[in-house]
């Protein structure tokens, strides 16, 4: 498996601000925020399947306007998986033919350009021997973290969570885990926010990676654009046994 990190900031701003989209090969993405356009439009129409944590805006900017854009140069309906909660939420407030139109419905019901796919906590997606395991996650809308297998290595992705037990249960029971990838969105001063919001802040990272019984490389996403220098220098001062790193726009991972 082949990810490839398209955005992974929590804000915009500047050409090197992106928010949360993970390309996974060429056919699978995760989240599909701002990054996501940076794709030309030959890439953007071979995504078969997308996998969302949540409904959040920044994790779905660009899912309307992708499938508007490819929905011509397809013969099969690109698939959303996402928990009966998040295709709901879709379903009324943005494909309503209000905001958006209903590309379930587009050209005909029969034959649509996009269909969701339910998923659920625990229960594995074999795409081809990939494995995509929606994980836990406490956030303040329903929301998952995934596992990406390869079979020989994984990689977790936490997408947006504040502190979660059953994430860390999960987490440890993964025997091939080589990296994970966690969100801190705010810098300690906020970290009141942070607790308010079901984010992190790194005194809560620190707290949160005390569950974790190995030692897999781990990078830090969803830094909110102001803080980014401070955050990341509080992490470094607090959990640097971890070795952290800043995730990376155009980082590439390989499993």
């Amino acid at each position: 498996m082949k990810i490839r990190i398209l955005g992974c900031s929590g804000g915009i701003g500047g050409r090197h601000l992106r928010t949360t989209s993970i390309l996974v090969d060429s056919d699978i993405m995760i989240d599909c925020g701002t990054g996501v356009a940076d794709l030309s439009i030959a890439e953007l129409a071979q995504v078969d399947h997308i996998f969302l944590t949540h409904s959040h805006m920044d994790h779905i900017a660009c899912l309307p306007l992708m499938i508007d854009t490819v929905s011509d140069m397809r013969n099969r309906p690109l698939t959303i998986h996402a928990t009966p909660p998040v295709e709901e939420i879709l379903r009324a407030h943005i494909f309503n033919w209000a905001i958006w139109p209903d590309f379930t419905e587009i050209p005909t019901p029969a034959a649509p350009c996009l269909r969701f796919a339910s998923i659920a906590v625990g229960e594995a997606i074999d795409l081809h021997g990939r494995r995509i395991v929606p994980l836990p996650a406490d956030h303040t809308v329903p929301a998952v973290a995934y596992q990406l297998d390869s079979g020989r290595a994984s990689l977790v992705f936490s997408g947006d969570t504040g502190p979660c037990p059953a994430l860390w249960q999960a987490v440890n029971a993964i025997g091939n885990l080589q990296t994970l990838i966690i969100e801190t969105a705010f810098s300690n001063r906020e970290r009141k926010l942070a607790e308010e919001s079901c984010h992190l802040c790194p005194s809560m990272l620190l707290e949160e990676l005390r569950y974790l019984q190995s030692r897999p490389e781990i990078f830090i996403t969803h830094l909110k654009p102001g803080q980014i220098e401070l955050t990341m220098q509080e992490i470094e001062d607090s959990i640097g046994e971890f070795r952290p790193r800043m995730l990376q726009n155009n980082q590439v991972f390989e499993l």
